[in-house]
């Protein structure tokens, strides 16, 4: 959810709010620039009884510092296992699901572990939402984030409301049929962090077969091949990453480099 102002955060929080009211979920806000009684307070202008909800235990509005970002920073792993504890202390509870939003503006602070927050996006398709009853917003206040960042963490989201600023030099995103990735734009010394963050979301995925779909993506250097077959050789599988759709730039390099030909295989080769 990409927004700009105060008008925009309060409309967009108070149906999300009012959605999970209405279908007895569970619902938590992790603030990070907002002081949690003005969420309230705006809900409260909206309508919507948040002193009663919070009463009991309904909805509840914490800090992201006094939650997954409490202690030594930033853990993508931990993150994930707080989903599904999350989850399942609202069944518990008799509650339908979880909601949750979260704002991000944390990211473009000097956090320990704020560089893994890419990975951490994509990885949680197929980790989290693939798995239980949690719906999510990501709130990104363009007052508090760059363009770049914007664009580069909206784009992660297989889903996005509100208009992102131009788009980033790479883009990567989780597959929506399967675990793997798709991966758009061109590959460098400027988008090394990128390709890292998603060789780490493919290194930890659990499940045997990982696919890369490489249709979008206009050119790959030599040590983002690298980064990637990498990160193949190393999954617990110990199974090639499979390429859709090799761009001709891959083509060549694994002609060049044949022994990467044994983490990477391109299926229409």
């Amino acid at each position: 959810m990409i927004f700009a102002d105060d008008g925009e955060w309060a409309a967009h929080l108070c149906v999300f709010v009012r959605g999970g009211l209405e279908q007895g979920e569970r619902i938590h806000y992790f603030a990070d620039a907002t002081d949690p009684e003005r969420v309230v307070r705006a809900l409260t202008d909206a309508g919507i009884d948040a002193v009663a909800a919070v009463r009991r235990g309904q909805l509840s509005v914490s800090t992201a510092a006094q939650t997954y970002l409490a202690g030594t920073g930033f853990d993508p792993d931990a993150m994930i296992r707080l989903w599904h504890d999350a989850v399942e202390a609202a069944s518990v509870l008799g509650y339908r699901g979880l909601r949750a939003i979260g704002e991000m503006s944390w990211g473009a602070r000097d956090i320990p572990g704020a560089d893994r927050l890419l990975e951490y996006e994509l990885r949680i398709h197929h980790e989290v939402f693939d798995l239980l009853p949690l719906k999510a917003w990501c709130f990104y206040d363009r007052r508090l984030l760059s363009d770049d960042q914007v664009n580069l963490l909206a784009g992660a989201h297989l889903t996005r409301r509100g208009d992102p600023v131009g788009g980033p030099v790479l883009r990567v995103a989780p597959l929506l049929d399967h675990p793997g990735l798709l991966m758009a734009g061109s590959t460098g010394y400027d988008t090394r962090h990128v390709v890292a963050a998603a060789a780490a979301a493919l290194r930890g995925m659990p499940t045997k077969r990982v696919e890369l779909d490489l249709a979008g993506l206009r050119h790959v250097d030599a040590a983002s091949l690298a980064t990637l077959a990498d990160a193949a050789v190393s999954r617990p599988a110990g199974t090639p990453l499979r390429v859709r759709q090799a761009p001709p730039s891959l083509r060549r390099l694994l002609d060049l480099f044949p022994e990467r030909g044994s983490a990477v295989e391109v299926l229409d080769r």
